[in-house]
């Protein structure tokens, strides 16, 4: 009797060993869809979620560094016809986007509408010198009025730049140059971001993900359109993905994140690189590719963005960007600071540039499970072209058309202690509590039941041993 009792709770045991894995193992799936369900739901863009909290406040500093080139053979360049020579100075460091969303606005379509107010508040502790540091740059005015201006009308030009002692080089501070100065030539303001402070970047209309979380965050609108109208091109004009501060949950590697930036009036993407340990919390990282800005020879989904035959070299030049459409005109053209990834000539235009991958990438750290932004770095330079001229004085002895740098950002976030703990208690640690009670439950049920049934037939050998003795 006792032995068949033994027999019996062993069965009984391997029976609950069993069910216990199969519990654990149920949790799995179920476990997901719970994840899934939590993180769907916090991650739309309404009142009351995790995801609007962080959307609509200010969140975490953003700081923007600015490195600017300083030429060191104004002169020679001029008078012969000299290569220019670079060196770079900085960073100077500005706090930007400290202010929260204005005017927020929900629709019936599930898209919400706000405006980005841009600011700078300087750093002196963050930057190696004071605003009033002088730098010898690129005049603004004598490069631009050479684009703008029809050639024809050229000695017109010429008269301007000598009846206010200008050249083709000029001497300011470092605040003049960033934020704007009283331009004798135009009689106008300029600046290399003359319209950033006390303005507004949008409106944008992005979607809350209401209706469907894939869409959570990309944006419908800018500007009132759903089409940039800088490229005339139905592909190079798309609004395509969010704004980078975050993407639909549940990131996978395997497909590149889509944004659209105004600095540089374009969509790109970003593809994943690797993963980083970020304060304790695993996310992806994500870069642009070298071909974002390579020329319509190796990336034709990039010949639309080539406007001038001229100054791109019959569309061959690599690594920078044309964006005078969208800057009324002005010889503007962005790049990978130090021309990273762009053609050998553009660094043999200008001397003194060293392009280095990991100090000028542009890059995204994505939380996978939430689509959070939580680190990144935007890397953007600030060129403007010039070229040879017959009539203008100061332009008389330069050989080409030249792509000037003038001044590199670096634009950073980052979340601070407090939220990173926050993030692991509310989102990483619950987790990881819930796969550690599957894997405990699937590992104990399965001990149980092999150990039950290892039992269950020792006993039964004994027994059959004895009834034969």
């Amino acid at each position: 009797m006792g032995c068949c009792n033994r027999r019996c709770g062993l069965i009984a045991g391997a029976v609950v060993g069993a069910l216990v894995a199969i519990l654990g193992g149920i949790l799995f799936p179920v476990g997901d869809m719970i994840i899934q369900g939590t993180v769907e739901k916090e991650a739309v863009i309404e009142p009351g979620t995790t995801a609007y909290e962080n959307w609509a406040a200010a969140g975490a500093k953003v700081y923007r560094q600015f490195w600017l080139f300083e030429v060191v053979n104004p002169l020679e360049v001029v008078e012969y016809g000299a290569t220019p020579v670079v060196v770079e100075r900085g960073p100077y460091t500005y706090m930007t986007r400290y202010l929260a969303k204005d005017n927020i606005t929900f629709h019936l379509n599930h898209t919400v509408s706000f405006l980005l107010p841009n600011g700078a508040i300087f750093e002196p502790s963050m930057s190696v010198g004071a605003e009033e540091d002088k730098i010898t740059t690129l005049n603004l005015a004598v490069a631009g009025a050479y684009s703008a201006i029809p050639e024809e009308l050229h000695s017109i030009v010429d008269a301007m730049i000598k009846s206010t002692n200008s050249s083709l080089f000029q001497r300011r501070s470092v605040k003049e140059l960033l934020w704007g100065y009283p331009d004798p030539i135009l009689k106008g303001d300029l600046g290399f971001f003359l319209d950033y402070n006390n303005t507004y970047d949008g409106p944008y209309d992005v979607f809350t993900g209401k209706d469907d979380i894939e869409n959570v965050g990309k944006i419908d609108m800018w500007k009132g359109s759903r089409s940039l109208g800088f490229w005339n091109d139905e592909y190079c004009d798309r609004l395509n993905g969010t704004d980078a501060s975050s993407f639909p949950p549940f990131v996978k590697k395997k497909d590149p994140l889509f944004f659209f930036s105004s600095d540089i009036c374009r969509s790109v993407s970003a593809s994943y690189e690797r993963t980083v340990d970020l304060k304790g919390i695993d996310v992806y990282r994500y870069s642009l590719l070298p071909s974002t800005l390579a020329s319509p020879l190796d990336n034709p989904d990039n010949k639309c963005f080539c406007s001038n035959m001229k100054t791109t070299k019959n569309c061959t030049l690599a690594g920078v960007l044309d964006i005078s459409s969208c800057q009324q005109g002005r010889p503007v053209y962005i790049s990978l600071p130090h021309f990273l990834h762009g053609s050998p000539s553009l660094r043999t235009d200008v001397l003194g540039l060293s392009p280095h991958e990991e100090h000028h990438k542009t890059f995204l750290d994505v939380e996978p499970t939430s689509g959070f932004t939580l680190n990144f770095a935007k890397r953007i330079q600030v060129n403007m072209m010039y070229g040879p001229s017959k009539v203008i004085t100061v332009l008389k002895k330069v050989k080409d058309y030249t792509i000037f740098p003038l001044v590199w950002l670096n634009e950073t976030a980052t979340l601070d202690d407090e939220t990173a703990e926050m993030f692991k208690k509310e989102l990483i640690s619950r987790i990881q509590m819930l796969e550690i009670i599957q894997q405990v439950l699937l590992g104990v049920g399965i001990g149980v039941f092999v150990l039950c049934l290892l039992g269950y037939f020792i006993v039964r050998r004994s027994h059959n041993k004895k009834e034969l003795a």
